[in-house]
């Protein structure tokens, strides 16, 4: 490895020992050294003095859809990459479903890699998913390195990803816990939705009522038990009821193997705030009441719930119609997540160094990419995101980089400004403005032909006027 080649300072440095003053230095984009503040800047090296701002290492987001090939209208590869960007995400994976392929088979993988590897400024992975009549598809998939399989329990939305029934649902845990893979759930009971009052129009207190808290409740039940029969990792995707949490705590400490995230909009955003026909604030499951959230909050301070990200999904602004019935259901957030998080977490007493535990090492370790991301440590790789966390910011919608300008967040003030955001080493953003494109593809490791990390599957990048053929590196990170 050559000589340090960049200093990275501050007066607050989030390491997993704590926060601290220190210098981090760089060498080939990884981490060398967290040293003393006053540490010596080796010859050569670049320093960058941070001052006052906190250096957190980059968030990973293990649930962002980007829909990108087939629905680019609704987000892309570029848009939603340098939103995650500007918002100190280093790391994403998508979702397999709302792009066309989904990403069910290994030929539909490749479709979407060669679709995002020229375009990503984020390091980018990809779940697969398990749909009816795909069982023999997760083998090859898992060999080809996503991350798990993603499925639903309820209709998804989009006809070409269809939800498990229950003997589907065994087949598919049973072949990926043969593989020792993870299967990643949209938790909502299909009967419980059905019998539910059935609400269109412009009143968010119709469509809560068509998604209750029940539906999740009996899902993460459902879950809990096959988990356990055949010994088998579940995480549990976007929790919006804390009525589960008891469930899952329980079934944790008798050994199933399970996890949960919850999102942003469930921490700070309640459904006492929802104006009637503001369906940018719909998404499924709902976000709920204030009493709910508080339970949400306490099942991320013990530790119950491992993780926050986004579930980015977003849509065209024709698709957010007024109509909580028919309007596309999802919050666009890539962007905010991290403020918006932060500026509720500080309220409620809450740390940066748990903010980094829910938004980086937690959603890294989910993945298996806690080796190499979600910490500032020694050979962990250089991803860092600079936040002033006292300073404060109004949302402007036509600011934010996802391709459509739809936020539940408009108009609301927010306390974290992100300064800038490093990939291995090198800035990628800086004041809300993405700067250089330097993502790469990663896969799940363990699989034949890994090579460790780095190794690389080489790929022919596109080619286009002014643009000489080039060869891009999928680097594979070490779980």
């Amino acid at each position: 490895m050559p000589g340090v080649q960049l200093v990275l300072r501050s007066a607050r440095v989030v390491t997993p020992e704590g926060t601290r003053a220190a210098s981090v230095s760089v060498a080939d984009g990884r981490i060398t050294e967290v040293g003393p503040y006053d540490a010596r800047v080796p010859d050569g090296a670049q320093l960058v003095d941070a001052g006052d701002d906190a250096v957190l290492p980059g968030l990973v987001d293990t649930h962002v859809h980007v829909n990108d090939p087939g629905r680019t209208e609704w987000e892309g590869f570029t848009t939603a990459t340098r939103a995650a960007a500007a918002g100190g995400i280093t790391t994403l994976l998508d979702m397999p479903l709302n792009s066309l392929p989904p990403t069910t088979t290994v030929p539909h993988l490749r479709t979407k890699q060669e679709t995002a590897y020229a375009q990503v400024h984020v390091d980018t992975g990809f779940w697969g998913g398990a749909i009816p009549g795909n069982v023999a598809d997760l083998r090859p998939l898992h060999e080809a390195g996503v991350f798990g399989f993603k499925c639903f329990l309820s209709p998804s939305g989009v006809e070409e990803f269809p939800e498990l029934g229950p003997a589907e649902l065994e087949s598919a845990l049973t072949e990926i816990a043969g593989l020792g893979g993870l299967l990643i759930v949209h938790a909502e009971d299909p009967g419980r939705l059905a019998s539910a009052p059935q609400s269109g129009g412009p009143a968010y207190a119709g469509f809560l009522a068509s998604r209750p808290r029940a539906a999740e409740n009996d899902a993460v039940d459902r879950l809990v038990g096959l988990a356990r029969k055949l010994d088998a990792r579940v995480h549990v995707l976007h929790l919006s009821s804390g009525d589960a949490l008891p469930v899952i705590a329980r079934a944790r400490r008798e050994g199933v193997a399970l996890t949960v995230e919850t999102c942003p909009h469930f921490l700070t955003l309640s459904a006492e705030e929802v104006p009637d026909g503001a369906t940018e604030f719909k998404c499924c499951p709902p976000i709920r009441e204030r009493a709910n959230q508080d339970a949400l909050w306490q099942g991320l301070a013990d530790g119950t719930v491992d993780c926050v990200v986004s579930d980015h999904s977003p849509c065209t602004a024709e698709l957010k119609d007024g109509d909580f019935g028919t309007a596309w259901g999802g919050i666009s957030s890539l962007q905010l997540g991290l403020p918006a998080v932060w500026t509720e977490a500080r309220r409620r007493g809450h740390t940066l160094d748990d903010v980094v535990r829910w938004m980086s090492s937690g959603p890294a370790r989910l993945a298996g990419l806690d080796g190499r991301k979600g910490a500032v440590a020694p050979g962990h790789d250089a991803d860092f995101a600079l936040l002033a966390p006292e300073e404060s910011f109004t949302v402007d919608p036509a600011r934010l980089h996802h391709r459509n300008p739809v936020t539940a967040y408009a108009g609301r003030t927010l306390h974290g400004v992100v300064r800038a955001t490093w990939l291995r080493g090198q800035k990628i953003a800086e004041d809300g403005r993405p700067l250089r494109r330097t993502g790469r593809l990663i896969e799940r490791t363990g699989h034949p032909g890994a090579g460790g990390y780095p190794g690389s599957a080489e790929r022919p990048a596109a080619t286009g006027p002014g643009r000489p053929g080039r060869t891009e590196r999928i680097e594979r990170p070490t779980a």
